[in-house]
């Protein structure tokens, strides 16, 4: 049976507020600067606490509680990067241990990484070598991997059943990660996607073209192979004795020391004798080239050895090609802001329709090179003002707010906790009140999505906390046997 993997799609929206730290008001550059604060929230430890609880709490309601693939379902957290991945491994399996949950989750990535000041491998955070993760994540108690570009393709697990997408897909890579749950299993009948960064039209329209017979919608032209390896040619980066040697070297099975001298040498043509524009037209035009050969290679029987040996030399050269040195104007930005608030609010499950009929794939672009783009800039206070217009709109916390969270909220919250239910059952007032105290501490930290001020009250001000401990406590606690 074929599985429509966006049959229960569940976009998740995040709502964000900052403020100013400082009282300059200097200028950035607002594309990069609106990009480093989308990193910043969306990294910042209270998101990732908050939408780990969020996958956490949906697996194990709506996916083991409701027996998908026999009991046996597995989940897959998409991130965008190592530190993200990391990151949630560690608020995962906390949470896990906090609920008390038999799971554990697996983290997947590639190569060492510096983070808490140490360098952390897959091994040495998982516990088992790299190799074994595939096998692992079949066997309990480990039931999430969350993954930092691996296991995104070519990855077939049947047992794979929910996708929590916390990483920016479009296009074919939206297509192929998200198409890692439609693997067969007896017992498999749906699957869930949760989506915590994309447009569900995104996704729509990255899978359209796939979905039916797909018609090239117009040729990609050979020719132009010709004109680019022209253009490639004259900025003299490269020699062709130079090609024919690395080509040479790697068709006989030479390690990549042999090879380097040469790729080397061409780089450091590149970066002495380009400038800027010629170092961004050449790099364009070389992942034209490539982009374009591979392509055109996979569906006509090429004899253009010239072409071949270009391809090979390319694969190796563009790599290592650095992007050309440019100022950062949006450098510091984060030093002169904070998060206020932090918000995520599930929508409405839905089925993503695709059109039943044939669809077209656009030719592959063979047009190469570019431009830098001139920085615009503006003043922190409007860059912030336009984050929290995009990302903020919804009303946030206010005075009658914070009331109704002390006397009604957060005493419901505190007395809906298990452990303290049952401290307040089977046990004597102090150590309820033990209990009540952690219970308060989570629910507060909880609410960090939504009123960080009274947050900070609870964590700096001591006599705040007293008094807000004391009177959830009259609220929630009663003798055993009493009335309330």
């Amino acid at each position: 049976m074929r599985i429509q993997v966006l049959a229960h799609y569940t976009p998740v929206k995040s709502y964000y507020k900052l403020i100013k730290t400082i009282e300059d008001d200097p200028e950035f550059d607002v594309k990069k600067a609106q990009k480093k604060l989308r990193r910043f929230v969306e990294g910042h430890e209270y998101a990732i606490r908050l939408k780990a609880e969020i996958m956490v709490d949906h697996f194990h309601e709506q996916v083991i509680a409701k027996g998908k693939i026999g009991g046996q379902a597995r989940a897959m957290v998409v991130t965008g990067s190592i530190e993200r991945a990391i990151q949630y491994f560690h608020a995962f399996n906390a949470y896990l241990a906090e609920r008390k949950s038999p799971y554990r989750a697996i983290v997947a990535f590639s190569g060492e990484h510096e983070y808490g000041g140490q360098q952390v491998t897959e091994a040495s955070l998982n516990g088992f070598p790299s190799n074994q993760i595939a096998d692992k994540i079949r066997e309990d108690p480990y039931r999430f991997l969350i993954c930092a570009d691996k296991f995104q393709t070519g990855y077939d697990e049947p047992l794979l059943h929910t996708m929590y997408v916390d990483k920016v897909l479009s296009g074919v890579k939206a297509v192929q990660t998200l198409s890692r749950l439609n693997r067969a299993h007896p017992q498999k009948h749906d699957t869930f996607v949760l989506d915590f960064v994309n447009d569900p039209e995104t996704i729509r329209k990255a899978f359209e073209p796939y979905y039916r017979t797909t018609i090239l919608a117009d040729e990609t032209d050979p020719n132009k192979l010709h004109d680019l390896k022209a253009d490639l040619d004259g900025y003299q980066v490269y020699a062709p004795e130079q090609v024919d040697e690395l080509v040479r070297l790697y068709l006989s099975g030479a390690d990549r020391d042999q090879l380097d001298p040469i790729l080397d040498a061409c780089v450091a043509t590149y970066m002495e004798h380009l400038d800027e524009d010629g170092q961004v037209d050449f790099k364009g035009k070389a992942k034209a080239f490539l982009r374009t050969y591979n392509f055109l290679s996979s569906i006509l029987p090429y004899t253009n050895a010239e072409w071949e040996k270009l391809s090979i030399f390319l694969n190796f050269l563009t790599p290592k090609l650095p992007a050309p040195k440019e100022e950062d104007l949006s450098k510091g930005i984060l030093e002169a802001i904070d998060m206020d608030s932090y918000r995520v609010e599930k929508q409405a499950s839905m089925r993503i329709a695709l059109p039943d009929a044939d669809a077209e794939i656009e030719p592959v672009p063979t047009v190469g090179g570019g431009h830098k783009p001139e920085p615009e800039l503006d003043r922190l206070s409007n860059i912030i003002k336009a984050f929290n217009d995009q990302f903020g709109n919804i009303p946030w916390t206010d005075a009658d707010r914070v009331r109704k969270l002390i006397t009604e909220e957060i005493p419901a919250r505190v007395a809906a906790d298990t452990a303290y239910q049952n401290a307040r059952k089977y046990s004597d007032k102090q150590n309820a009140r033990i209990e009540h105290d952690k219970a308060l501490v989570r629910v507060m930290t909880a609410l960090l999505k939504d009123d960080t001020e009274l947050f900070k009250q609870f964590s700096d001000n001591e006599s705040f906390r007293r008094w807000l401990t004391d009177t959830v406590f009259a609220l929630t606690y009663s003798e055993p046997g009493s009335a309330r």
